[in-house]
């Protein structure tokens, strides 16, 4: 891989995409458990005698959902100081 080419838009547009690209399922799939975490503990009023179980698991999606977003973030980022350091 080269160092990407900013001069020109398309260059750019390539780039964007290459980084939307990068750690993409663990994104989506960190999204999808803080929204199901949200919806849980939203929801855990309505749970009846399962309310703490419910709150429970919602808190540990949230959890688990924005540990996968941090991660991906961390890998998106070290992917681009990576690629800025190429030579080309």
């Amino acid at each position: 891989m080269t160092k990407p080419d900013f001069s020109t838009d398309a260059g750019v547009a390539a780039y964007r995409a290459e980084l939307r690209a990068v750690a993409r399922t663990p994104r989506l799939i960190g999204f999808a458990l803080v929204v199901l975490g949200a919806i849980a503990v939203y929801a855990s009023a309505q749970a009846g005698g399962a309310a703490q179980t419910v709150q429970w698991v919602g808190y540990a999606a949230l959890a688990g959902g924005w540990a996968l977003m941090l991660a991906a973030i961390f890998i998106r980022t070290r992917h681009h100081r990576r690629r800025m350091r190429e030579a080309g």
